[in-house]
């Protein structure tokens, strides 16, 4: 006989303000266990050294962790001039220096060739598999680690302030796949000096808002008062672009057997004007509507010909 996941059903997501030195798997760890949950994911690792938004996902929830992954980060960073290390952050070792740094002027008018789309390579110490293994693992062990330039897109990227020579603080507003610490080794190189992310922080990531998130230590605290579901988020939360198409209890009852249901004209027509390109994981999902009943996520389907036929189902008691 299989053994039972112990846990409960628990679902919704937890906005969590990921603490200094604690690694995104340990972080899903520490509020799995708060609530006793069978299941729990994350929507972008952060790494130690940073701090900030860590969008957890448990139960249901963890069946929308690709939309959430694909949205739109927000980073607030401070790059220390004049030193470039291994794992391109104040953790890593000192591979090379230079006495060179940059004045305000100068990191502006460098800062124009990192918008928009951009080839970037990736850290060697990243998560990136090579020939089956993890580059950080090959790196750590003495290996040379080639990765290839990815093409990345980002939104915005502004210096908020350098509080003295051998710092500069920025904000960006970037698309998935973007390496702080691979900008800031570049943003360097073209300012003729080496750098490196001394300070990261991660304050957006899609509909996941920073005035959202909950400490660690709160959330423990809130969870001895019995109060920890205070700040869970419906499992939907990560679909906020996706069209809603409001179902009945029978309709309901349909989708979570897999069948699909007919949609009136009228329905039909206004899930149609609200349909926009979206590519999600590397699939079109410019038909896919989510469908709820009483406010609670029923499935995601494509809503097209008239017809709205789920594809994936969430199963939550009411």
């Amino acid at each position: 006989m299989a053994r039972r996941r112990k846990g409960e059903d628990i679902h919704g997501w937890i906005v969590l303000d990921k603490p200094l030195d604690m690694t995104s798997t340990q972080a899903v760890s520490a509020v799995r266990r708060v609530f006793n949950a069978k299941k729990a994911g994350h929507a972008g690792t952060l790494d130690p050294l940073a701090t900030g938004i860590l969008p957890i996902a448990l139960g249901e929830a963890t069946k929308t962790v690709p939309f959430a992954m694909d949205g739109e980060k927000v980073y607030r960073f401070t790059i220390s001039w004049g030193a470039r290390t291994d794992t391109l952050d104040r953790e890593g070792e000192v591979v090379a220096t230079s006495d060179q740094r940059p004045k305000e002027d100068e990191i502006k008018a460098a800062l124009a060739d990192f918008i928009g789309e951009i080839d970037q390579i990736p850290p060697v110490f990243s998560a990136i598999k090579v020939d089956g293994e993890r580059a950080y693992d090959l790196a750590r062990d003495g290996e040379t680690v080639e990765l290839e330039a990815r093409r990345v897109y980002v939104d915005s990227l502004e210096l908020v302030g350098c509080p003295d020579t051998d710092h500069a603080e920025f904000e960006m507003r970037c698309g998935k796949g973007v390496y702080v610490r691979s900008l800031a080794r570049d943003v360097a190189y073209a300012l003729g000096t080496e750098g490196h992310i001394a300070e990261l922080r991660r304050t957006l990531v899609g509909a996941f808002e920073e005035s959202e998130s909950t400490k660690l230590d709160v959330l423990k605290e809130m969870a001895h008062k019995g109060a920890a579901s205070e700040a869970l988020l419906p499992v939907q939360t990560a679909l906020d672009d996706i069209p809603v198409l409001a179902v009945s209890e029978e309709e309901a009852f349909q989708l979570k057997q897999g069948r699909s249901i007919v949609l009136l004209p009228r329905l039909a027509q206004e899930l149609k004007e609200q349909r926009r390109p979206l590519t999600v994981a590397g699939k079109d999902c410019t038909f896919l509507v989510l469908a709820e009943h009483n406010g609670q996520a029923v499935a995601l389907g494509d809503a097209k010909a008239g017809k709205f036929q789920p594809s994936r189902v969430f199963n939550m008691t009411p």
